[in-house]
């Protein structure tokens, strides 16, 4: 506090712990503000986030090609399987809301990332078991595990971010690009084992009475370059390493060197940004009071504040404080807004977009169709690499953004409407136009829903855990919608393999 006749100034303060290991500027590997191996860990970890959903995805063709008994419509049990999964997201919100703090996130971070690394082993060895079930024979293994793998991956959307509330901002877009890369790496481990790959062969048949040979092509599928257990093993693999990411990024030092000032313990809040210091040592031990910002260098002494030690504080006015916290909020209708546009980001990318790539891309051939799945998964993720170096921070421009992308998803939902016979089939600017949409949609998307979590991430790790809540949301009204659209009123029609 400081008088200037008979005025007051009041100044707060806030801590930068001090730490026994080396400054961060001695660090050899930093971009910018970032360490690049606590990056790359981050991006491990985001990995664990959907890798194992995501995969059981991509390998759907080639067990379903090795005689599961739901064949082709084992896709839609595994869509309902994930929203009934929704009970773990909808759990740990019931507990947030009614029992803030109660609930241990780091111990619930552990507990599904250990499911997770169980199903995935398990389904290695058991995935092809079957059983009779109403006196039909089902895949009872292979969908009782998806339902815990769904449990794992619908859970992540909420304690995954707040955890991340603990790391600078900067680490905020190596998480999304993890999760971006969890649809990414299983898809290209799949092109190379071949998963799905079907050629077009010409069979003949000749009528013995009339003697006359007809021509008819059938696609058939190719066997893969290495077997689905070891497909399950390469998930059991990536879903432990990010357990053991998690644990670096929660006990290493060299790690919680990345921390946020202030929020070891407690989320951002302004109350997070005051409190009373002791000295620790020297002569003046006990408690201090700063009466002018000028002497704050004067004093050899660590602090101390709830039993931790504090090399440095920076001395500030109230106003700054306060207007520093202004700078990071936003109004409550702003927030709500931006929480609806989260859900139709997600329901768009997460759900209606995945369940009719098929009807859209297959009238352009089968080229056109994988490697659209290719580049659609690697959009997401480069488009995190885009927010790490320019986010969108304007909620004109995120609207904006959205628009477009909502637009390239109405475009894409047009050729699946219009499957098997869409505009410009059978010819190369179709196949050129139909990929490009499906890059750019991907792009535009998923820059907008990270930006979003860019902005709330200062406002702390409840206003994140809404974030995750929000996905879930519009993943579950997108998944359900589409599945009835698909599976029940039959409004799509799929294109042939082998056009004639």
């Amino acid at each position: 506090m400081k008088t200037h006749g008979g005025t007051r100034e009041y100044y707060t303060w806030k801590s930068v712990p001090q730490s026994e290991e080396p400054k961060r500027e001695n660090r050899m590997l930093r971009c910018k503000n970032i360490d690049v191996i606590v990056y790359a860990t981050v991006i491990i970890f985001g990995i664990g986030s959907w890798v194992d959903i995501n995969g059981l995805w991509v390998e759907l063709p080639a067990m379903i090609t090795e005689g599961l008994p739901e064949g082709w419509k084992l896709p839609s049990y595994l869509s309902v399987i994930i929203q009934i999964a929704n009970i773990g997201p909808l759990f740990v919100t019931l507990c947030n809301v009614f029992a803030p703090g109660k609930l241990n996130i780091k111990g619930v971070v552990y507990v599904i990332l250990g499911i997770g690394s169980l199903s995935c082993l398990l389904l290695a060895l058991l995935w092809k078991t079957t059983a009779y079930v109403a006196g039909e024979e089902r895949s009872i293994t292979l969908l009782i595990l998806q339902f815990f793998l769904a449990l794992v991956d619908c859970t992540t959307s909420v304690v995954f971010l707040p955890f991340m509330t603990l790391f600078k901002a900067d680490y905020m877009t190596a998480y999304f690009i993890g999760e971006g890369m969890s649809g990414m790496v299983p898809s290209l481990v799949a092109l190379g084992q071949g998963s799905g790959s079907v050629s077009c062969v010409n069979v003949s048949s000749t009528n013995s009475t009339t003697n006359i040979t007809t021509y008819n092509v059938y696609p058939k599928s190719n066997p893969p370059n290495f077997p689905v257990r070891d497909f399950f093993l390469f998930l059991f693999t990536m879903v432990f390493s990010s357990g053991i990411a998690f644990t670096l990024l929660n006990y290493c030092s060299y790690y919680r060197e990345e921390y946020a000032p202030d929020t070891e313990e407690d989320e951002l809040s302004v109350d997070s940004k005051h409190g009373s210091y002791e000295l620790s040592d020297g002569e003046h031990a006990g408690s201090v009071a700063f009466s002018d910002p000028a002497t704050i260098g004067l004093s050899q002494s660590a602090l101390m504040k709830n039993g931790k030690k504090y090399q440095n504080v920076n001395i500030t006015k109230s106003s700054d404080v306060e207007k520093d916290i202004a700078d990071h909020s936003i109004t409550k209708t702003r927030y709500v807004y931006y929480l609806i546009i989260t859900a139709i980001l997600n329901s768009l990318t997460n759900s209606v977009l995945p369940s009719i790539q098929t009807f859209s891309c297959m009238p352009y051939g089968i080229s056109a169709y994988h490697l659209t799945a290719v580049l659609y998964n690697i959009a997401n993720p480069a488009a995190c690499f885009i927010v790490l170096f320019r986010s969108a921070a304007s909620c004109g421009v995120i609207t904006i953004l959205s628009f477009l992308g909502s637009l390239a998803a109405g475009i894409i939902l047009y050729t699946a409407a219009a499957s098997p016979t869409p505009l410009l089939v059978g010819t190369k600017t179709g196949e050129a136009l139909i990929v490009s949409i499906w890059v750019l949609g991907g792009l535009l998307l998923t820059y907008s829903k990270v930006s979003i979590a860019n902005i709330f991430r200062p406002l702390g790790s409840r206003a994140l855990m809404w974030i995750g809540v929000m996905q879930q949301v519009g993943s579950f009204f997108g998944a359900v919608l589409f599945y009835l659209i698909i599976n029940v009123w039959s409004m799509f029609e799929s294109a042939p393999y082998c056009p004639m």
